[in-house]
């Protein structure tokens, strides 16, 4: 393994980067396995091999929430741990080792994350708890002052009024006397008086302090309802949070049992482990039944009954659209990679079939609901190119896009690269639909830690074309992102049969970001979402099922 390298600047926080190769438990299966681990930006990741980095990281923790701690036992490991997500690392050497945690801490230490993050890291169940539990004090907070300020105003108010009817009654006096004085004939200071309705002038007076007084009731009457309101409010944002807080509180209860089951290092084989004799056994003919399964798969890649070619290089790398065709791609076949739990959090599971499992997060830009979809399925009979290959090709696709009435190829840049024009069929009352887009077949390195010899994948992404300008027309224009990552996996036959299709199945996982433009009600969005989404995964499966039966394997 080779040692971590950094810069020579005393500031680790504004380091380009501190990487190298580390030991990372995987599971019981795999074990130890070499991975590159990369500190940058306060971040912590980690990747298969240097040479994948352009692929994404296969997971990252912050450095803010985390938690360094050097093994009790084995000299060369440290763990580092965010709530109840654990890494286990170990170096090549104490030195190298040493190191690391040096630069982890030392960054720790010089943006300010130390002892008392970690505390307040512990005191919370999660990351999610915490933050609630701070706006919520924030909040009552807020809101007690709030309170406290309008009761005080409201009590002036009151003394107001009070004060207001006093004098009111005092000048009511004034005037009156005032007026029986002139109607007994009191005329000694007449000539220097103006002449004045003092009658008409006290009873307009009274009047309008009375339309204030009135005013000012119905203002406090106003202010105490619109606290009321507010208390409301409060509790049910009180109530909220509570749910929310217990919501994750359970999920950590889930991952914990989780990890529970699938344990750490601390229990392999050594003078430590606690692990029992069954599940020590269990493990043991885990591995010893992989590294068979393993074999087998490598005598028929020998064999030539699953031809295995290296990727080529696009002739489309010429194009001008190349550097965002390949950007956009790594960057999909990554987030495609991650975890529902890697990739960010909110998503829901909305349906669910078998072994199809869909998610989606709650999104929206301008308004317009653009809620991100993550769908997974595996089907049998079928290989990850063939799927590919019916996703990419447009001979076929009038076949299984019902929603489809217009396809143009506006260009075909190469055999795996092309941009389409689509027209989709009006649905009333909404608007038609158009969408300019290149889309891209290309397929990916052999990753040995996943089953199956191959994986393929079909990038779809909006376009601009000048001779095809947005909402030009009739049709309001759709921007997406499309991903379909597809894995085959390969059962070997029993010795002396030949491979068939019962021996192959494809892992597909669908990617999608759709912002179908114009104004379309959020919720109705989401219940057509909710009832096509899976259809259409289902429809198009079985589609290539169906159509591939009868042929020749294609890996």
């Amino acid at each position: 393994m080779a040692d971590a390298h950094s810069s020579d600047d005393s500031d680790i926080e504004n380091q380009n980067e501190f990487a190298g190769v580390l030991s990372k438990w995987t599971n019981y299966i795999h074990g130890w396995q070499d991975r590159y681990i990369v500190l940058k930006n306060g971040t912590l990741s980690y990747y298969k091999s240097e040479h994948e980095r352009g692929y994404g990281c296969r997971g990252a923790l912050s450095l803010a929430k985390a938690v360094i701690k050097p093994h009790e036992f084995d000299e060369c490991r440290f763990d580092i741990s965010v709530n109840d997500c654990v890494w286990y690392l170990r170096a090549e050497s104490v030195q190298s080792k040493q190191t690391w945690v040096d630069a982890l801490e030392a960054y720790r230490v010089e943006s300010g994350y130390g002892t008392g993050s970690e505390t307040s890291l512990k005191r919370h169940g999660s990351t999610v708890s915490l933050q609630s539990n701070n706006q919520s004090t924030a909040s009552s907070s807020s809101f007690k002052k709030s309170s406290r300020n309008l009761r005080e105003k409201l009590a002036e108010l009151e003394t107001f009024k009070e004060i207001l009817c006093q004098q009111v009654d005092t000048l009511q006096k004034y005037f009156d006397y005032c007026v029986e004085n002139e109607q007994k004939g009191d005329m000694s200071h007449r000539e220097n008086l103006p002449i004045i309705d003092f009658k008409g002038e006290s009873i307009t007076f009274k009047t309008t302090t009375a339309a204030v007084i009135d005013t000012l009731d119905h203002c406090a009457e106003l202010v105490a309802q619109r606290e009321e309101s507010w208390r409301k409010r409060f509790e049910k944002e009180k109530e909220r949070r509570r749910r929310s807080d217990d919501l994750c509180r359970k999920y950590f209860e889930q991952m914990r049992k989780v990890r529970n089951v699938h344990p750490g290092p601390d229990l392999e084989e050594g003078p430590h482990s606690i692990l029992a004799d069954d599940e020590f056994y269990d493990a043991i003919e885990s591995g010893l039944d992989k590294m068979e399964e393993e074999q087998e798969l490598r005598e028929l890649l020998k064999s030539g009954q699953i031809p295995i070619t290296p990727p080529p290089i696009s002739p489309a790398c010429q194009h001008k659209l190349w550097p965002e065709i390949d950007r956009v791609v790594k960057q999909q076949v990554a987030m495609a990679r991650m975890g529902i739990g890697e990739c960010g959090t909110g998503w829901q599971l909305f349906a669910e079939d078998g072994e199809m499992k869909m998610y989606r997060r709650e999104e929206e830009i301008d308004g317009m609901v653009v809620d991100p979809l993550k769908a997974v399925h595996v089907v049998k009979g079928i290989t990850g190119h063939e799927v590919c290959q019916y996703f990419f090709e447009p001979k076929y696709r009038y076949d299984w896009e019902t929603t489809l009435e217009h396809m143009t190829v506006l260009e075909t840049i190469a055999e795996d690269t092309l941009i389409f024009h689509q027209v989709h069929k009006r649905i009333w009352p909404a608007s038609q639909r158009d969408v300019v887009f290149w889309s891209h077949l290309r397929q990916l390195p052999n990753d040995q830690d996943r089953e199956g010899p191959d994986m393929w994948t079909v990038v779809n992404n909006s376009t601009e074309i000048s001779t095809y300008p947005a909402n030009s027309g009739k049709c309001v224009r759709i921007f997406l992102t499309v991903c379909l990552l597809c894995q085959t996996r390969v059962i070997p036959p029993k010795e002396g049969t030949a491979l068939s299709r019962d021996n192959v199945s494809c892992k597909i996982t669908y990617c999608s970001v759709v912002n179908p433009g114009g104004w379309a009600p959020a919720s109705v969005l989401r219940a057509v979402y909710k009832r096509e989404y899976p259809k259409f995964l289902k429809r198009f499966t079985a589609y290539v099922k169906n159509q591939t039966k009868n042929q020749a394997i294609l890996f």
